[in-house]
């Protein structure tokens, strides 16, 4: 079962698409990495995952863990194949198959989703008695939000302008078949994050993810010569993510422990292990590819004009 593989999967990265895809991956990958333009562009990607979030409700139990992530990442998937024929109703039993968590967990963290209004309930149109979970616009702009982001950088270094990127800010119905999309593609292949040990370690713990984002924001930034995105100060971090500063001096104390990057104790960043910056670059490349495959295949689906040649992408699912 999915849930199956996304718990196996650990470090092995063997769950994965089969060889070739993933060479073909690397080569449209790589070919960004090379871009005079490509620092710039993660850069920018860095610096809208690191900014604040733009709902009320508490964000970071959406986005602060990788556990938590899934579960609203195979609910927008689940809900969206429904609406498209390809998949069984969008309940919380279906949701316990593929969320990679426990039944418990599962059930548990849809009710706080509902007590946020981020998840609606909807009767079943062939039986009342049946409820159907359904995203609400601001979850599923906050789990695509990486996937938009790096769709905007992977268009920014094709020369396409920010409409796509635009067009899946103000359609959250687009969005959500492009998470659907990506999702498919996980359940059948594994995820893309396997095989970076060091982003995977930060996106397992609570908002480890985002403040990686604020460190490599401040890291690109200073080679492209832009403004910083912000202070790495412990408190504003712990104020921007929404979790305690005790929390991230304890991700900088082991990041600087392990000798991946540092501070200078004045809220600046010091330096990043070169070897850590190729593997976030590497990651963030492969992330670009993928997500220009998933919205050129989404766009091409309702027939809309703003599909575009000249960028590089591996397929996405042709669900």
């Amino acid at each position: 079962m999915a849930s199956a593989a996304l718990q196996d999967e650990r470090g092995s990265g063997e769950a994965l698409a089969n060889a070739a895809e993933l060479a073909a991956l690397e080569d449209a990958a790589a070919h960004l990495r090379r871009h005079p333009g490509f620092r710039a562009a993660l850069a920018a990607y860095c610096r809208g995952m690191s900014s604040p979030a733009r709902i009320d409700w508490p964000v970071y139990k959406l986005f602060d863990q990788i556990g938590r992530y899934l579960v609203c990442y195979m609910l927008i998937h689940n809900y969206y194949a429904w609406v498209r024929g390809t998949g069984p109703a969008p309940t919380l039993t279906a949701l316990q198959k593929v969320s990679g968590a426990s039944e418990r967990q599962t059930a548990g963290f849809v009710a706080a989703l509902k007590s946020g209004r981020l998840i609606l309930t909807e009767p079943s149109p062939n039986d009342r008695r049946v409820k159907h979970l359904r995203p609400a616009p601001p979850m599923i702009a906050e789990i695509g939000r990486s996937a938009r982001l790096f769709i905007a950088a992977s268009d920014a270094l094709a020369g396409r302008g920010g409409a796509r990127a635009a067009l899946l800010a103000d359609n959250h119905d687009l969005l959500g078949d492009v998470i659907r999309r990506s999702a498919a593609y996980v359940l059948a292949h594994g995820t893309l994050i396997h095989p970076f040990p060091r982003v995977l370690h930060f996106a397992e713990r609570d908002s480890g993810y985002l403040l990686l984002t604020a460190v490599f924001a401040a890291r690109f930034d200073g080679l492209a010569s832009s403004p910083a995105a912000g202070s790495l100060s412990y408190r504003q971090l712990a104020r921007r993510f929404q979790v305690s500063a005790a929390h991230i001096g304890s991700l900088m104390n082991e990041a600087q422990r392990e000798g991946w990057f540092h501070t200078d104790g004045r809220g600046r960043l010091a330096g990043v292990a070169p070897d850590f910056v190729e593997e976030f670059a590497q990651w963030a490349s492969w992330q670009m590819v993928h997500c220009t495959g998933l919205i050129e295949a989404a766009l091409a689906a309702t027939g809309s004009a703003l599909v575009e040649a000249g960028g590089p992408g591996v397929p996405a699912d042709a669900g």
